[in-house]
């Protein structure tokens, strides 16, 4: 350890004495070019300045000499106290690690009932064990790791979590196991901040302080102890966050196996933040802007890297934190596939090549090549309405004060209907000479039947009106912008009756089969694509409006054949290409790794950029820190109990306060120093700026992204903000109750410069590991506050219940708190 620190402040030293190297240097040649200047003798110039430069030379020797041993006390003095008040340390982890264990597992196993989102991420584990395939708009890891440890508890997936409420002793579920395993997660948490508080230079008593307010938030505790991903979620961001520091602390030791290990850990726990919630970007970008500023200081002249160097750096860090974590990032998923199979509910979200790849999936019995003159189903992919009209009229002038054309209505209808039907013919040449001349194929001719291929030009029919599909220059009755789509009798507006049919993938002149072949249909006129939109008004029956889109490339464009009647097809079953009904073992196709990962992927971006349906217990960012809503887990009247999520109001309203002091104390010393008034020093405005900088850049790319989101948002969504809100409040309470009363090393080092190269630890720790009374006596204080909170609101955390209604009702302290029974 001595010896490890000497290295530290001994390069500081070093990189000192070569920067005055180079400005003696720099000296010389001004002396030699004045001297000439001004006629006189060069030699003379040069015997002057090496006289100037020995004397300098002796003089800057001593006094570097003096702030090496000036450096090298505070070092041996720094090692001492480490030594001394290591023990302490150690206990106050176990301490910490025990009461956070505690406070998570208490009275687990109640309710013994399906609470809130257990109801989801329970039944994905099931699925794992069933080996049936499912969807979900978060990356897989953690419904995986619910999954195992399910399986090691002796569940085998029986049970589909079917409802919040139902018993998990009257189906035989694990409840107890499955939960404990998130609960350790979340017991977890308060300890690695406790070690990152350390190791960003806090006192023992900041540090267990940040880690006490973190045991005894309630939201916190209600998030770890049910079957949910957030726990997971938070440990190892916080995780990541605590790698990362470690690593920088080794930046004196480049390439080093403990720079190597710290390094590859951190980009480690980043996947592993990311493989459970996709919020997981947001510590990535945190952990981006580290390396980018630590790359950009190391990029500098000054710091003696010759470029060859910086390359290898860079690619250090590009080895461990992109290739490392997109590595990991992909097993999960392969893992994923390897563990479904089998057909299941998600099937629908996919492409039919994916679902192809799926044993037991129908969609290739299922599946038929499309005959022209069939009677086919029209079903849109994205809201799942199919294509209807009935023989209602547009009205003649629209809420919006557009006039329609008093066409027939065409809509969009959820449910099977005899107006869904239409019939489908090919383009006739005859009547429109830019269609393209059909060649039929030997199949074709063999068969008297002509099929419908990718690019074909064609004409929709509904059967119940004998009109046909129109798209024409009319405004639509809900998007101005978009045209509104009718049918009309007969020949004479042939042209706008025809539409061209793209699948999503394939080639022009492949054939189109029913529930596989996904396509868009283009007015050929017109260029705008079949788009299904919103609910029409009471005039259009509640219908979804349907309209022509210009976005070609729009999500909502995307159709395929529901249903085909024709006289080749009987009972679903083409005759003359009957399909092999797939064993229950084995799948019908194959699609490689990478695709399906990517089509996943996207596939979970649009979903969940989609929820944006609002819900009983949504609240928006801007009232989260405030704890001005909260989230009902579960609920009985029995014994007035409730499970209820709802942060530490004490804390929360601290932490975010404190978030608001660091900001003001950083904006006045930068106005003040603009000025040349000096109000922290320079060892001290360093660590202020870098430690709880980057505690507050981790709690401001955690929040402010949230803002920008159109899906529906919770109060959880705020737990990744408001760890890192609470670490930042301990440092700040140790900054302006401690640090700033500590002596920095440039008030006992003579070399201002070599005093800035002390690292923060070895001088800001000299008063003892707990600071001053009145420091101690403030922490307490407040620690005495958040505890009386947490107790207060605990049996809303744990669902114990309550006596008497008053009880619930002293608790609502904001109308906007759902208390079932307040």
């Amino acid at each position: 350890m001595t010896a490890e620190l000497k290295k530290r402040a001994g390069k500081g030293i070093k990189n000192i004495d070569s920067a005055n190297g180079n400005g003696k240097e720099k000296d010389r040649d001004n002396i030699f070019l004045s001297a000439t200047s001004n006629g006189l003798d060069a030699s003379k110039a040069i015997v002057d300045s090496e006289k100037k430069r020995e004397i300098n030379n002796n003089s800057n020797s001593n006094s570097k000499n003096s702030s090496k041993d000036s450096v090298d006390t505070l070092v041996q003095e720094a090692h001492a106290r480490e030594i001394e008040w290591s023990w302490l340390w150690l206990v106050g982890l176990a301490f910490v690690v025990v009461l956070s264990l505690v406070t998570r597992m208490y009275r687990i196993q109640n309710p013994a009932k399906v609470v809130f989102d257990e109801v989801h991420f329970g039944k994905f584990a099931s699925y794992y064990l069933r080996g049936e395939y499912y969807f979900d708009v978060h990356p897989p890891l953690g419904k995986l790791l619910l999954a195992a440890v399910a399986a090691a508890a002796g569940y085998d997936g029986h049970y589909l979590f079917d409802e919040i409420g139902d018993d998990y002793a009257a189906h035989g579920v694990p409840f107890v196991a499955m939960r404990l395993f998130p609960a350790l997660c979340g017991a977890l948490i308060p300890p690695f901040c406790f070690l990152s508080l350390k190791e960003l230079g806090l006192s023992f008593s900041a540090s267990f302080w940040g880690a006490l307010i973190l045991i005894f938030d309630n939201a916190l505790i209600t998030q770890s102890r049910l079957i949910l991903l957030d726990s997971m979620l938070l440990l190892f961001g916080v995780t990541s966050i605590y790698a990362w520091i470690r690593f920088y602390k080794e930046r004196q030791s480049p390439f080093s196996l403990s720079w190597w290990l710290w390094l590859s850990l951190t980009g480690v726990s980043l996947a592993l933040t990311l493989g459970v919630k996709m919020v997981g970007l947001f510590t990535i970008a945190v952990v981006g802007v580290a390396v980018l500023f630590d790359l950009w200081r190391i990029l500098d002249i000054e710091h003696g890297l010759s470029m060859t160097q910086f390359y290898k750096h860079f690619a250090a860090r590009s080895l461990c934190l992109i290739v490392l974590p997109i590595s990991l990032y992909l097993s999960f998923f392969y893992i994923h596939f390897a563990l479904l199979p089998y057909t299941g509910p998600g099937d629908a979200f996919m492409s039919p090549r994916f679902q192809s790849t799926l044993s037991g999936n129908e969609i290739m019995a299922k599946s038929v090549s499309v005959p022209y003159t069939s009677q086919i189903t029209l079903k849109n992919k994205n809201q799942g309405v199919f294509l209807h009209s009935h023989d209602a009229k547009y009205p003649l002038t629209y809420e919006n004060g557009h006039v329609s054309s008093e066409g027939q209505q065409v809509t969009g209808y959820h449910h099977p209907d005899g107006n869904n039907v239409w019939e489908i013919f090919p383009a006739d040449q005859s009547l429109y000479s830019a269609a393209p001349e059909y060649f039929p194929t030997a199949t074709e001719k063999e068969r008297g039947l002509r099929y419908v291929k990718n690019g074909d030009l064609v004409r929709l029919r509904h059967v119940g009106t004998q009109k046909y599909l129109l798209t024409h220059d009319v405004a639509s009755p809900l998007t101005s912008t978009n045209m509104e789509i009718t049918a009309v009798e007969g020949d004479e507006r042939y042209a706008e009756t025809l539409w061209k049919i793209s699948t999503t993938d394939g080639k022009v002149g492949d054939k189109i089969y029913s529930m596989r072949s996904h396509f868009t249909f283009i007015s050929v006129p017109h260029s705008v694509a079949l788009h299904p939109n919103s609910i029409l008004p009471e005039w259009g029956f509640a219908q979804i409006e349907m309209n022509g889109e210009k976005k070609l490339e729009s999500k909502g464009n995307v159709w395929y054949f529901d249903e085909i009647i024709h006289d080749t097809i009987i009972d679903g079953v083409d005759k003359y290409e009957p399909q092999i009904v797939q064993s229950s073992r084995k799948a019908a196709g194959t699609m490689p790794f990478i695709l399906k990962f990517l089509e996943l992927q996207n596939v979970m971006f649009v979903q969940n950029a989609g929820l944006t349906t609002s819900h009983p217990y949504s609240s928006s960012p801007n009232e989260w820190p405030f704890v001005i809503r909260g989230i009902s887990f579960w609920e009985t009247k029995e014994g007035l109990r409730q499970i209820y999520l709802l942060g530490n109001p004490f804390i929360w309203w601290f932490c975010i306060a404190s978030v608001g002091v660091y900001a003001g104390i950083w904006l006045v010393d930068r106005i003040v120093f603009r000025r040349q008034v000096d109000l922290l020093g320079p060892s001290l405005r360093r660590w202020f700026d870098n430690a709880i900088g980057f505690l507050f850049l981790a709690w401001l790319l955690h929040y402010i992204p949230f803002f920008l989101m159109g899906r529906m948002l919770f109060l959880h969504h705020y737990l990744p903000s408001f760890i890192f809100s609470t670490m930042l409040a301990a440092a700040l309470m140790d900054f302006v109750f401690r640090l700033s009363r500590e002596r920095g090393p440039e008030t006992i080092i003579e070399d201002k410069e070599a005093a800035l190269r002390v690292p923060m630890f070895v001088w800001a720790h000299k008063s003892g590991p707990f600071g001053s009374v009145l420091f101690v006596g403030v922490l307490g204080g407040t620690l005495s506050a958040f505890l009386w909170s947490f107790a207060y609101f605990a049996p809303l955390s744990y669902g114990s219940g309550f006596p008497v209604v008053e009880d619930i009702r002293e608790r609502k302290w904001f109308k906007a708190w759902d208390f079932q029974h307040a």
